[in-house]
């Protein structure tokens, strides 16, 4: 059994020397293509699903060349060893880089340090860095009580475990909705990256003006690092009110007239879903984002439909 100690020499060692045939990569360094970098998100099926379904998603959404994919956590950790597993099936044998989500609510500094050494060990050095969401039906928890109140501290700690690993963090161009004022949210997002971010990723918004307006604010705070907007289709009415209310998101008037057209209508919601995320990545890519984070939902053929309308198909690895 290796100590501690020893086993974050050797596997610096590791990454230094890119052994095992495994390259260790930064995601932020696709960042620095002058095409748009597609990513994507899926996550973890729940814990009386079969895993393998998330697999056969996966077989799809490869064939759409995405240069890395992001998996989900579960709040609390609920999925942590679902999510360890399809970063490292992704990584290893879809050859395709991937950033493992890490959530630090719920968990002390030594589980989220064996964590880390738990994602090395599997060649994967690209972390989601979040707070996370309080876990459900937990009762009066209390986030003062944690031993990581806030994201800036679990970046903190991911740097202070290894300089080697890539650290992405969320953004919120609606503002945090724990958040009064959009400008403490933004103070708070720049601590965050000046905790040692390298890009960010965006929460869902349906209107592009947001983002833009966003990215504005950011730069006049001195954000300066990527910041790639985050995009889900709407493809269910439902789901998406659900989604809205967790997240504080707005929806713009166009949008909702869409959802109430066709919220009893499922495939017309579909079609209709598909199209406005083509319009809104179109526009977005004519606007010279980094690049495009599409949220799946574990939706592989929808998703391919709004890949191929805009045409961010990458041709080469």
């Amino acid at each position: 059994m290796l100590s501690g100690v020893f086993f974050n020499i050797l596997v610096n060692i590791c990454l230094c020397n890119k052994v095992f045939g495994v390259d260790y990569m930064k995601i932020v360094e696709m960042y620095e293509s002058k095409k748009p970098v597609l990513s994507l998100e899926i996550f973890p099926p729940k814990m009386d699903y079969p895993l393998e379904t998330v697999f056969k998603t996966l077989d799809e959404l490869k064939k759409l060349n995405p240069k890395y994919i992001s998996v989900t956590y579960g709040a609390g950790g609920s999925n942590r060893g679902r999510t360890v597993e399809i970063a490292s099936r992704i990584k290893n044998e879809y050859k395709i880089e991937s950033l493992a989500h890490l959530t630090s609510i719920g968990h002390s500094k030594e589980e989220v340090y064996s964590i880390l050494n738990e994602l090395l060990n599997e060649n994967i050095n690209n972390i989601m860095a979040l707070r996370g969401d309080i876990p459900g039906g937990v009762q009066e928890f209390d986030i003062k009580n944690q031993e990581y109140m806030y994201a800036s501290d679990l970046i903190k700690d991911i740097n202070k475990h290894s300089g080697d690993f890539g650290i992405a963090a969320a953004a919120h161009p609606d503002g945090h909705p724990e958040c009064s004022r959009l400008s403490y949210d933004l103070n708070n997002l720049k601590q965050k990256v000046d905790s040692g971010v390298d890009f960010l990723t965006t929460q869902l918004f349906f209107d592009n003006r947001i983002y833009y307006d966003f990215i504005e604010k950011c730069t006049q705070i001195g954000i300066n690092c990527p910041i790639v907007p985050g995009i889900m289709p709407v493809l269910n009415a439902k789901q998406i009110r659900r989604i809205i209310y967790l997240c504080g998101a707005s929806m713009p008037a166009k949008l909702l007239i869409l959802v109430d057209k066709y919220e009893n209508n499922p495939e017309d919601m579909q079609k209709a879903g598909i199209e406005y995320a083509s319009r809104q990545v179109e526009d977005l890519i004519k606007n010279g984002v980094p690049g495009v984070h599409l949220y799946t939902m574990n939706k592989s053929q929808q998703i391919a439909e709004i890949v191929q309308n805009v045409g961010l198909e990458i041709t080469t690895k």
